[in-house]
C-alpha cells in the first residue's frame, strides 16, 4: 500500500483503539470507518468479530461502497454497520471518516423527546451543526439509506433515535473529537437531570456563534490541537495499532 493509505488506517486503528480506552465501544457492534485515498471509493472498516482494543492498521478490511470486500481478509464485516457507513460516505465527499456507537448516555438522549438540550457549553458546540434520524429497525434495508443522509444533510452530527450518535469528520481527529464532545454533552444532560431540579436552559441566540467560536478555542488548528497528544498517550500504553 502507499504512504496515504498507511497512514489512513493507522489513524482509524487509534480512533478505534481510543474509542475502547473511553469506554464507548460496544464489544464488536459498532463501526468507525474511512475513505482509502485514491479514486476507488474504497473504504476502511473493522473486521468483524474483533474487540476494538485488538485492532491494527492492518487488520482493517478494505471495502467498496456497496460493503462488498475488495481485499483478501480472514474476516467479514458487519453488514448492518456499512449501510450506515456506505450510505453517509456515499452522499458526503468531506465525510473520510465516519464515527457510529452505541454508548449509554448517547443512547439515553437519543431516547428522549427533545434529545440533546442546551443546557451545557458542549451541548451548543454539538446543536449548531445536529441532525436526528428516526429508528427504522437494525439497519440492514438499503432503502433507509436516503433518509439517514437527508437527516444528517450537511450536518457534521447525528443522533440516531433509540440507537445512538454518528460523527463525520475529514480526518480521524475530528470525527474523534466530535464525538466526544457529543457523548460528552450527553453525559452532562443525564447527570443534571439526574438531580431531579429545573435545568436552565442557554440563550438560542449563543448557539448560533458557537462554531466560530470552537476555532478560536482551537487556535484555527481545529481537531490537530489534540489528536497528536492523544496519539502519544495511545503509544504509552500500546503501541500495537500501528502495526
Amino acid at each position: 500500500m502507499n504512504a496515504e493509505e498507511r497512514q489512513v488506517r493507522i489513524d482509524l486503528a487509534a480512533a478505534y483503539r481510543l474509542v475502547a480506552l473511553m469506554g464507548w465501544d460496544d464489544l464488536v457492534f459498532t463501526h468507525i470507518s474511512a475513505r482509502v485515498p485514491g479514486p476507488e471509493r474504497h473504504f476502511l472498516v473493522n473486521p468483524y468479530g474483533m474487540l476494538f482494543d485488538e485492532i491494527t492498521a492492518s487488520s482493517l478490511v478494505k471495502v467498496d461502497l456497496a460493503g462488498a470486500i475488495v481485499e483478501p481478509s480472514p474476516y467479514p464485516i458487519n453488514p448492518a454497520g456499512f449501510t450506515i457507513h456506505g450510505a453517509v460516505h456515499g452522499a458526503r465527499e468531506d465525510a473520510h471518516f465516519v464515527m457510529h456507537l452505541h454508548t449509554k448516555h448517547g443512547i439515553a438522549v437519543s431516547a428522549q423527546k427533545k434529545g440533546l438540550l442546551p443546557v451545557s457549553q458542549q451541548s451548543l458546540f454539538a446543536l449548531a451543526s445536529l441532525g436526528y434520524h428516526e429508528y427504522e429497525g437494525v439497519a440492514l434495508n438499503d432503502d433507509e439509506k436516503p433518509r439517514l443522509v437527508a437527516d444528517l444533510g450537511d450536518k457534521k452530527h447525528l443522533i440516531l433515535r433509540n440507537h445512538g450518535l454518528l460523527t463525520a469528520g475529514r480526518t480521524a481527529a475530528e470525527a474523534f473529537l466530535l464525538m466526544y464532545n457529543l457523548e460528552r454533552a450527553c453525559e452532562i444532560q443525564i447527570l443534571a437531570q439526574s438531580g431531579g431540579s429545573e435545568l436552565v436552559s442557554v440563550n438560542p441566540r449563543i448557539v448560533g456563534g458557537m462554531e466560530k467560536q470552537a476555532q478560536l478555542v482551537l487556535k484555527g488548528l481545529g481537531a490537530e490541537l489534540v489528536w497528536p497528544g492523544l496519539l502519544r498517550k495511545l503509544d504509552r500504553i500500546d503501541k500495537s495499532y500501528r502495526d
